[in-house]
């Protein structure tokens, strides 16, 4: 009954609700990026939505217009070199992230669940087949972002999102929920560019 029916009212909710609230702060992040760097506000990307579709995904562009598309962060060498100043507060914040938002309203993703990976990451996406965890929507932060997010080799990420798949409930999604706030106010996790042989990237 949660899973089917209840997790979608909140989730449009929580969307509509953040969307309303956080205003002012979209605002000043939107004119931050036009004043730091020569490109558009929304970053798109297309990545695996539930049962193996496609959608666009939004964030707020962190990076210079000339970084190459659909190349996972960790995989590009000096990635900091591509990364804007302000970019670099809103990755390290998490705040980039909240343009998903929109996807959540249009019912492309949740606020919990397995996060979207990039349709070439094969790697991720055979792992997660395993435990049926490309099945259900992408979320916009789950058990694997408060469980070692990018310090995570993908085996073990791919089995967190897993665990969270079977035992979809109310009570863990407000403990995963509550364990993002900790987590992004510690900057858990975060890993940026190839600096060293791994297969744990920010998603």
């Amino acid at each position: 009954m949660y899973e089917r029916y209840v997790k979608r009212i909140l989730d449009f909710v929580l969307a509509v609700f953040g969307l309303v609230i956080l205003s002012p702060l979209y605002l000043i992040i939107i004119i931050a990026i036009k004043l730091d760097s020569r490109g558009p506000v929304l970053f798109e990307q297309k990545r695996m939505a539930q049962n193996k579709k496609s959608f666009k995904i939004y964030k707020f562009r962190t990076m210079r217009i000339d970084t190459p598309h659909n190349m996972p962060t960790h995989m590009l060498v000096h990635a900091d070199s591509y990364i804007t100043t302000v970019g670099k507060f809103l990755r390290k914040t998490s705040l980039d992230e909240l343009p998903q938002l929109l996807n959540i309203l249009k019912g492309e993703m949740s606020v919990i669940g397995p996060r979207p990976c990039l349709m070439n990451q094969k790697d991720l996406i055979l792992e997660r087949d395993k435990y049926g965890a490309n099945n259900v929507k992408p979320g916009l932060t789950g058990l694997a972002q408060i469980s070692g997010r990018d310090e995570l080799p993908i085996p073990v990420k791919a089995k967190y999102d897993g665990e969270y798949c079977r035992n979809i409930s109310f009570g863990k999604d407000i403990r995963i929920l509550f364990g993002t706030v900790t987590s992004v106010l510690k900057h858990d996790g975060i890993k940026e560019g190839k600096a060293t042989n791994t297969n744990a990237k920010r998603l």
